[in-house]
């Protein structure tokens, strides 16, 4: 065995193409291009302390990590290492190595506990119980076959609604930040998170090489943005919801729903046959909303943590 772990190189196209081809072998339902790696790593936050890292086999990319503090949480000394290792090159030591380089980095910048997402599987258990972790809350990846399951009709937006797109507002995108802010706040998790940067957000998430403004869809109601589900794509043929949410005045209305659906429909018009999305296993609205649409459960994964000594 002759595995090394180093920092994937921003300048070298095939590094961004390696860590991609594994991702999506073991993580298909998450889309990845090697655009958005490059992104994810350059428009980071700075105090995340972001690095992407990979686990090379005679000059073959075999497993990757991403690996970051999670500063926009406001619990001090917090961060996440998550590892995916080729198929067909486990159990040479990747993963381990993948796994203590990324926690020695956390440590280095004051993180104490480690989160990690695991796939619900025998063999990724047992991998993350033997790296000193504890199986936390549980979260599902959905599919929606965009070919040939039939979508429910579109019904029209509710009296003083109006749906819109996120390239409405790609001049001035702030009412989406305001509203994404406060749906985050909502979501289910072990790691609470705050956005107040809105540079930073425009930067990391409004220009986001996946993201389909057009497949976006936004409701507006009494001047504001008041909910949303948020599109991104390969450009091909794979579309995934990276967010649905409605501001909490605003909520109980189906606005959520109508916003996802026109989002499903326009993206099935644009020639995209594969929709995914993921839940909190306990975000029982969520899920409910996708059932509705005919996504079915394709994986499970479990958050797993560490306490670093």
């Amino acid at each position: 065995m002759n595995v090394i772990v180093r920092d994937l190189r921003p300048g070298v196209r095939s590094d961004a193409e390696g860590f991609t081809d594994v991702r999506r072998l073991v993580l298909p339902y998450l889309l990845a291009t090697p655009e958005s790696v490059l992104h994810d790593l350059a428009h980071a936050h700075p105090d995340a302390r972001v690095r992407r890292l990979v686990a090379e086999e005679d000059g073959e990319i075999i497993g990757t990590a991403q690996v970051g503090v999670a500063h926009d949480s406001p619990e001090p000394g917090v961060g996440s290492v998550n590892v995916c290792v080729h198929p067909e090159r486990r159990h040479r030591g990747a993963g381990t190595l993948l796994v203590r380089a990324g926690e020695e980095h956390l440590a280095a910048h004051g993180v104490r506990t480690v989160y990690s997402w695991v796939l619900d599987e025998p063999g990724h258990r047992e991998f993350a119980q033997r790296q000193g972790y504890r199986a936390s809350r549980p979260a599902r990846f959905l599919r929606l076959d965009l070919a040939r399951t039939p979508l429910p009709p579109l019904p029209d937006p509710p009296a003083g609604v109006e749906l819109r797109t996120a390239a409405d507002f790609a001049d001035d995108p702030r009412p989406l930040f305001r509203l994404d802010a406060e749906c985050v706040q909502d979501e289910p998790s072990d790691v609470d998170a705050e956005f107040a940067d809105y540079e930073a957000w425009v930067e990391e998430y409004f220009r986001h090489p996946m993201l389909d403004p057009e497949l976006t869809s936004v409701a507006v109601a009494d001047g504001r943005a008041v909910a949303f589900s948020v599109a991104h794509t390969d450009g091909r043929t794979q579309y995934q919801t990276a967010m649905t949410g409605t501001a909490r005045a605003f909520r109980g209305r189906g606005l959520a729903k109508l916003a996802k659906g026109h989002s499903l429909h326009r993206a099935r018009a644009a020639g995209y046959t594969q929709a995914y999305t993921g839940n909190d296993a306990e975000n029982g609205p969520m899920l409910a909303i996708n059932r509705w649409f005919g996504y079915e459960v394709c994986a499970t994964e479990v958050r797993h943590v560490r306490e670093l000594a």
